[in-house]
């Protein structure tokens, strides 16, 4: 069997995030890292491959798409235990929308395997969101462009030979869906706690393949990437106010909880 995961480098939302002059994120200047929503679809195809009956025969590609520093995605998820990792970048993706990155992704999941051997993969693993975009739609249109089915929002996977079965926790009930690979799955934040790498699987990831492609090496034309033919645009941007100095109360005969309470009700918390 052979998973793919489809993992994004989204900038650190503790760090100092802001835009470019063409109003693009910037992921060059700013510290990244793993989406963690994607950090789950590793985990999930990390526990396919450990309870298979054949571990050996399972393999688990992490594949991304960034700029060069977007690879530190794909470190982690080889040190989580991934089997290989795929890193497409080029200057032209960059500001691409939704609609274009599910195009290169789907091109790099049709080559095949990471080997160019054009080997096909039983799944295709995605988070349910990124944490940087929060669109949750990439993962319905990569099973479109490939032709699958799609199991979307799994709080539970479990596989039994070419069988899926997910669990979707709605609002107000919960369904079982299944399907035949090979096919698309996005998981939840709900479906089991990420791994942290441990020391033997930072070391043995410097070992793993990982292989760096270019547009070219997909057969995707540029111009049908970037910012230019992007459907979605970010017109205007304004700067988050510095946060102000809160209000101090000194609580003087026991006018601190009145004072309390006069400003919650203020400002309509209670």
């Amino acid at each position: 069997m052979k998973i793919a995961v489809c993992v994004k480098y989204v900038p650190d939302a503790t760090g100092d995030r802001h835009f470019e002059d063409d109003k693009t994120v910037d992921r060059v200047g700013v510290d990244g890292l793993l989406s963690e929503l994607d950090e789950y679809a590793v985990e999930q195809a990390l526990q396919i491959k450990e309870k298979a009956e054949n571990p050996e025969d399972v393999e688990v590609t992490a594949l991304c798409i960034g700029p060069e520093q977007a690879v530190d995605a794909v470190r982690k998820a080889l040190q989580m235990g991934a089997d290989r990792g795929v890193h497409v970048v080029d200057d032209a993706i960059a500001g691409s929308d939704a609609i274009a990155t599910s195009l290169v992704l789907a091109k790099a999941i049709e080559r095949g395997g990471g080997d160019g051997g054009g080997t096909a993969y039983d799944l295709v693993m995605c988070g349910m969101a990124s944490t940087d975009g929060s669109m949750s739609v990439v993962p319905a249109m990569l099973a479109e462009r490939l032709s699958l089915p799609q199991l979307t929002l799994a709080s539970k996977v479990e596989t039994q030979g070419d069988q899926v079965r997910i669990q979707r926790d709605g609002d107000v009930a919960t369904e079982v869906v299944g399907g035949t690979m090979p096919l698309v799955i996005s998981v939840t934040d709900q479906s089991g706690e990420a791994r942290y790498p441990s020391f033997k699987g930072i070391m043995a990831a410097k070992k793993k393949p990982l292989e760096t492609l270019s547009l070219s090496d997909l057969g995707v034309d540029a111009g049908d990437v970037g910012l230019s033919v992007a459907f979605t645009e970010v017109e205007d941007t304004t700067a988050r106010p510095p946060r102000e100095a809160g209000e101090i109360v000194k609580d003087e005969e026991g006018s601190g909880a009145k004072a309390l309470a006069d400003f919650l009700a203020t400002n309509k918390f209670i």
